[in-house]
């Protein structure tokens, strides 16, 4: 993901533009593109300040934090739940959420589930089981 311009060049562009330079001669002084420019200049009119918004995943509460107690007890009980399963149940119970929010707040409280080993996935069909070495087959020691 790549970085939002620094905070002092975006005051040096919107100051330029307030200065009297057009926002295409600002570009190029400043070698960035005129879109950046021109909405530079509108959030520091808008918000009085041209620092950029912020990036990437953000702490908002969970949606299912008030059926933590609910959804901890219901796992303890059967930990191999789906996804689908706890969405029937909390629709039942009147809270319509959906996969996303539910693997989610699962992450957060650092619930894994690990696949059994009795539910491994099959061979390739066309491979057989692998040649035994020469000495096995001929019997010599």
């Amino acid at each position: 993901m790549s970085r939002a311009y620094s905070l002092d060049l975006r005051d040096r562009v919107v100051a330029s533009v307030e200065g009297g330079r057009s926002c295409r001669e600002t570009a190029r002084l400043f070698d960035v593109s005129v879109a950046s420019v021109v909405k530079w200049s509108q959030r520091k009119r808008r918000t009085g300040s041209a620092a950029a918004s912020p990036m990437g995943w953000r702490n908002r509460p969970l949606r299912l934090a008030g059926e933590r107690a609910w959804l901890l007890e219901r796992l303890a009980v059967q930990p191999d739940l789906t996804l689908r399963a706890i969405q029937g149940e909390l629709l039942d119970r009147g809270m319509r959420v959906s996969l996303k929010a539910i693997w989610h707040f699962l992450r957060v409280e650092q619930l894994t589930f690990k696949k059994k080993p009795a539910r491994r996935r099959a061979g390739p069909a066309r491979r057989g089981a692998p040649a035994s070495a020469v000495e096995e087959v001929s019997g010599a020691d």
